[in-house]
């Protein structure tokens, strides 16, 4: 099936940078710089995804949602540097499928797109989340539990960690952390791998005594299962 996406977004560089990601997971994009020229283009278009700014010219977010609600049940996530919990909870009631704030990881937001369309079309077995003794890691909502507090994780370590926990035991070089986490986008050194992996460990360690988050000297790092 052809994806078609349509972002409704007034800053040309956010817009910009969404369609690369969109393009790049297989969508066909369309943009609408305004309010009012985004629910045409909706019409029109018939979007299978829309990422819709709140504060537009011509037309706000929460018209356009109402608008787009009344011909099509298209999933709407709201991408917008309004982050008040009154404006979260009126986005969802007004029909939005998910919510996220500015400044935001592109990465993340692909990973939302799958999320409300795997939800809108009744797909849940491909549910991307993972768990152990005293540990859930869902990429689909981007939130870890650590023995049954949520604890707040940003995007990339999240990957990290989803990354290393989704093939237990397997040791992992730096050089392929970078290249299967971090990607095309990204210009440091291995350098960054470690400090990542820091900071998981300050969440994790001493959580359970049934997974490790471990590192193999002179190579890299592990998530290491144990048994009892």
């Amino acid at each position: 099936m052809n994806k078609k996406a349509l972002i409704v977004e007034d800053d040309g560089n956010i817009a910009e940078l969404i369609r690369l990601y969109m393009e790049k997971d297989g969508f066909t994009v369309r943009i609408a710089g305004d309010g009012k020229t985004g629910l045409a283009e909706a019409k029109v278009f018939e979007p299978n995804i829309v990422i819709l700014d709140i504060m537009l010219p011509e037309m706000d977010g929460w018209t356009v949602c109402k608008g787009i609600r009344s011909f099509s049940d298209a999933p709407i996530i709201f991408l917008t540097a309004k982050g008040e919990t009154y404006d979260k909870v009126s986005g969802l009631e007004m029909g939005a499928d998910d919510y996220m704030v500015k400044p935001f990881d592109a990465k993340e937001l692909i990973a939302r797109v799958h999320a409300v369309m795997r939800r809108k079309n009744g797909e849940g077995s491909s549910e991307r989340k993972l768990s152990y003794d005293k540990l859930v890691i869902n990429l689909d909502s981007y939130e870890l539990l650590v023995d049954g507090k949520k604890v707040d994780t940003p995007p990339k370590e999240m990957e990290l960690l989803y990354h290393l926990a989704a093939a237990p035991n397997r040791v992992f070089t730096r050089n392929q952390l970078l290249d299967e986490v971090w990607g095309f986008d990204y210009f440091g050194d291995s350098r960054t791998v470690d400090v990542h992996v820091k900071r998981l460990r300050e969440k994790l360690d001493g959580v359970s005594g049934r997974w490790v988050l471990k590192t193999v000297w002179g190579v890299g790092y592990k998530f290491e299962t144990i048994d009892e």
